[in-house]
C-alpha cells in the first residue's frame, strides 16, 4: 500500500487545497492530510479539519499543533516522522519546501501547481477578502465565510418585505421565518397555550434551516428572524426569557447584523397576526434586548425603499 502525505495549515480550505487532495488520491493508497493549527488562528483548526473531513470522507484527517518554525525543515521531518510512526511513501505539496522536506523524510515528493496556474487562489486572498473570492470556496467553507444579516421586528413592521427586497437586490439566499410556518400549522390543529418546548423547536429548526442555506449563500445570507428573535416571541407569548432558548441560542452561529424595522407603519391583519395592542411594546423589547446583548443593530424607518437603502448601506460597512 502506498501511504500519501500532504500537510498544511488550509485557512481556510480552498478549491487549490481541493486539487492538491485529488492529485494525492489519484496518486497513493491512503492519503493522510495534518492540518496545523495555532491559538492566535482566527478560524479554530477543528473546523478546518471538519471542512476536510466532510469533503473528503475517505481522507485520515489529523489535526495537530503547530509548534515549529516554517523553515525548520529538519524539524518538520522529524516530528512527522515521529507522529506518523514512519515516514510516508510520498508527500504532495504546492510549495518550495516540499522537495527537502520529503528528501529529510526518505521520502517521493509530488509537486502540484507550484505557480497556481491550475487554481489561482490563495489562504491570504481569501482571509483579506472572502466575498471577492466566492468563487474559490467550497459549501461548508461559504457557510462559516457568509455574513449572517437577520431582519426583525413586531407584528406587521414589514420584516418579511425588507428580507425578501435584499434578498433580491444582493441575489443570495434567504432563510424565511419557520416560526409563522409552524403558527399556520398550529392555527389549523386548534393547539390551545403555548408551551415553552415549542418555542425550542422553532429556534433550533430556524438555525437549522440558516446553515443550510448559507452553504449557497453569495457573501451574505438574509435571515427573516432568528433565534435571538424566537426568545422576544417567547416573552410575548410566555411572559419571560427562556434560559433553554437561550442554550439553543449561544449554540448557533452570531448574526453579523440586526436590521430592525420600524413600528411606525399601521398594522395590517393579514389573519393570523394578533399583537396590533402589544405592537410598540413588543417593538422596545427587540431594542432592550439587542442593547441589552450588545448585538450589532440598526433602525430602519420610512417607505420601503428607503429601509432598503439605509439595509443596503449598513451591511455594504459590514462587508468592508
Amino acid at each position: 500500500m502506498t501511504r500519501g502525505f500532504i500537510i498544511g495549515k488550509f485557512f481556510p480550505f480552498h478549491l487549490g487545497h481541493m486539487y492538491l487532495l485529488d492529485v494525492g488520491r489519484a496518486n497513493c493508497d491512503h492519503l493522510t492530510v495534518w492540518v496545523c493549527e495555532k491559538a492566535e488562528q482566527s478560524v479554530l483548526g477543528h473546523i478546518r479539519a471538519g471542512w476536510i473531513k466532510e469533503l473528503y470522507p475517505d481522507v485520515e484527517v489529523r489535526l495537530v499543533p503547530d509548534t515549529l518554525a516554517d523553515d525548520d525543515t529538519q524539524g518538520w521531518a522529524t516530528y512527522t516522522v515521529r507522529v506518523l510512526g514512519k515516514a510516508p511513501d510520498i508527500v504532495f505539496t504546492s510549495e518550495e519546501y516540499g522537495e527537502p522536506y520529503a528528501k529529510a523524510m526518505g521520502s517521493k515528493h509530488m509537486l502540484v501547481d507550484k505557480h497556481r496556474i491550475h487554481i489561482p487562489m490563495s489562504g491570504t486572498k481569501i482571509r483579506n477578502d472572502a466575498v471577492s473570492n466566492w468563487d474559490y470556496l467550497s459549501p461548508p467553507v461559504r457557510a462559516y465565510y457568509a455574513k449572517r444579516i437577520v431582519v426583525l421586528g413586531a407584528e406587521s413592521t414589514g420584516t418579511t418585505t425588507l428580507a425578501i427586497a435584499l434578498k433580491d437586490d444582493l441575489s443570495t439566499e434567504w432563510v424565511s421565518e419557520y416560526g409563522r410556518e409552524y403558527c399556520l400549522h398550529r392555527n389549523n390543529e386548534e393547539w390551545n397555550e403555548w408551551q415553552t418546548e415549542e418555542f425550542i423547536h422553532i429556534a433550533s429548526e430556524q438555525i437549522r434551516r440558516e446553515n443550510e442555506l448559507a452553504r449557497n449563500a453569495r457573501g451574505v445570507l438574509i435571515c427573516d428572524t432568528d433565534a435571538f428573535a424566537t426568545s422576544v416571541w417567547h416573552k410575548r407569548y410566555m411572559g419571560y426569557y427562556s434560559p433553554e432558548i437561550q442554550k439553543v441560542i449561544d449554540n448557533g452561529k452570531k448574526a453579523d447584523l440586526y436590521i430592525l424595522t420600524g413600528d411606525e407603519i399601521p398594522f395590517v391583519q393579514d389573519g393570523t397576526r394578533d399583537g396590533e395592542n402589544i405592537r410598540h411594546e413588543m417593538h422596545k423589547w427587540f431594542i432592550d434586548e439587542l442593547e441589552r446583548t450588545k448585538r450589532k443593530y440598526i433602525l430602519v424607518t420610512g417607505s420601503q425603499e428607503e429601509r432598503l437603502n439605509q439595509s443596503k448601506n449598513a451591511i455594504e460597512e459590514i462587508l468592508s
